[in-house]
């Protein structure tokens, strides 16, 4: 039995997706799958369900795929990230046809998750011959308690020039944004209203209106209790969003 969309429902969904103006659409992985798990089953079935999700995105017209890298519990990060690429080199082969792109997010570091450090994409990226369908997705609280100190120039410009030096700037095509209540460097994945947490609305103000970053898609995360939570995260987003690139001199 398939759970997979009608067709019936895809063209519904276009139309509406249409009629909302929404580009890129970019669609999330399920949280389930781990490309990095030690148990071949759990890893033959993040593979097949991973190949029939990245099918159905394309379906729907979504241009990228959100993922994160796995975790390695039971074993080594080194042979965690030979696992995710295994699984990635198979995910690609059959999928070959597909147009849609596989972006890998940066994680916060939490337990034995891969991701927190661009030098594990660029591992991934190395080992798949820097194939064009892997990209990356950029999450600012995990950034932050991955140790980046992106509420500064400094901190942020630190931070762009590993994502470049490790997998090139142009791979990065969406960002998460999210704050944390977080300590910078805690490893904890927890979101939180935009400026309401560590990084605050000058860090906010930095990352969205930073050259490399304000024409990229933001998508929230953050808490949401009602409605009003994520129209009052959106009102502060735009809020600070500046027309013009402001002067770096």
């Amino acid at each position: 039995k398939s759970y997979y969309l009608k067709k019936e429902e895809i063209e519904i969904f276009k139309k509406k997706l249409e009629k909302s103006g929404i580009f890129p659409l970019i669609i999330h992985s399920p949280y389930v799958l781990n490309l990095a798990t030690p148990k071949r089953f759990l890893r033959w079935i993040t593979v097949k369900e991973f190949v029939l999700d990245l099918i159905e995105a394309e379906k729907l017209g979504a241009q990228y795929f959100v993922t994160h890298t796995g975790c390695f519990k039971g074993t080594t990060e080194e042979k965690g990230l030979k696992k995710a690429v295994k699984s990635l080199r198979k995910i690609l082969k059959r999928t070959e046809n597909l147009k849609i792109k596989i972006l890998l997010e940066n994680t916060a570091g939490s337990g034995t998750w891969l991701g927190y450090t661009f030098s594990h994409f660029h591992y991934i990226l190395k080992e798949l011959n820097f194939s064009r369908r892997i990209g990356v997705c950029l999450d600012t609280a995990h950034a932050w308690s991955a140790g980046f100190r992106i509420n500064t120039q400094e901190g942020l410009d630190n931070l762009l020039e590993e994502i470049e030096r490790n997998v090139g700037l142009k791979r990065l095509k969406v960002v998460h944004l999210n704050d944390t209540q977080d300590e910078l460097g805690s490893r904890k994945d927890r979101h939180f209203h935009i400026g309401k947490g560590k990084i605050g609305e000058e860090g906010f103000s930095l990352i969205i209106n930073h050259p490399s970053l304000r024409e990229l898609p933001f998508i929230l995360e953050t808490p949401k209790k009602s409605e009003e939570d994520d129209k009052n995260n959106l009102a502060v987003v735009r809020r600070l969003y500046k027309d013009e690139v402001y002067s770096r001199n």
